[in-house]
């Protein structure tokens, strides 16, 4: 399974984005999806879930009320809406799959070692 994050880039506070993560390879509508990130200095940390039908999420508290993960899984992709975007969010994005489809408790969730294949990452820089 390869997966592709795109759509990272410069914006102002206040601005939104919209991630994209394409997968290639394996069975991407059985699989959770899940956006992770990582600030210079910093360890990766879990933004947000999807389980493999849509049908339950998880959002970390810094993140809740801005941003919304959703799939297309007839496209292979996973979406990351940014808005109200603050500085702080300035990181580089991540977006990976774990095969098990169903998203567990929110402290599983959000373990990178839930998670079996990542993308390369995408950066998003919010200036102030």
């Amino acid at each position: 399974v390869q997966l592709q994050a795109s759509g990272g880039g410069l914006v102002q506070a206040g601005g939104s984005l919209r991630l994209s993560c394409t997968a290639s390879g394996g069975t991407f509508s059985s699989y959770a999806m899940g956006w992770f990130r990582q600030a210079p200095g910093k360890e990766r940390e879990f933004v947000t879930a999807i389980s493999w039908n849509g049908g339950r999420r998880y959002y970390a508290d810094s993140v809740k009320g801005r941003f919304t993960i959703s799939r297309d899984n007839a496209k292979n992709t996973v979406y990351l809406q940014m808005n109200s975007l603050k500085p702080e969010d300035t990181a580089v994005y991540y977006c990976a799959a774990d095969t098990y489809g169903v998203l567990g408790t929110s402290a599983q969730t959000s373990n990178v070692d839930e998670y079996d294949y990542w993308g390369q990452g995408t950066l998003v820089t919010v200036s102030s």
